[in-house]
């Protein structure tokens, strides 16, 4: 072994990749990015409404969208630590997950156009997490199995 590759996962987060990202990984950190863009767009759009008067409570719609805003940096930064294989973005990118499940749910609960969007919610949440949870993406993150030697 040479003193230039990783030794443990510590070595993996502190800037050194392994050869390869593996698909799993990349589209693990693709679907968190795109939560985070909606997250990001349901803000703008709820500010643009707060902003032109077409929302009842003006400090409401500013919160909310201020809220989403801030909600959308984190599947955002577990992203970015996704792509670059940081083993840190793991936990933030399936609590994203999780916690969309319910939010997805809801939409889908609801009569009206939300419908569509729960569908893809709750798509992309299941499909986050079975990309998150895969063999090949905490190896390539350099997570160990409980029971794995270091």
């Amino acid at each position: 072994m040479s003193s230039t590759e990783p030794t443990n996962s510590t070595d993996r987060t502190a800037g050194a990749r392994p050869a390869a990202r593996p698909v799993r990984l990349a589209a693990a950190a693709v679907v968190a990015g795109v939560e985070a863009l909606g997250l990001v767009a349901g803000g703008v759009y709820m500010m643009v409404h707060a902003l032109t008067g077409t929302s009842e409570d003006l400090t409401g719609a500013a919160t909310g969208a201020v809220t989403l805003v801030a909600l959308g940096l984190i599947p955002l930064a577990a992203a970015r630590g996704l792509w670059l294989c940081r083993s840190w973005s793991r936990g933030p990118a399936v609590i994203t997950q999780i916690l969309a499940l319910p939010v997805a749910w809801q939409m889908i609960q609801a009569n009206s156009a939300m419908i569509p969007a729960g569908v893809v919610l709750g798509v992309l949440a299941v499909a986050g997490l079975v990309l998150l949870v895969n063999p090949a993406t905490t190896e390539a993150l350099g997570i160990r199995r409980p029971g794995q030697q270091a």
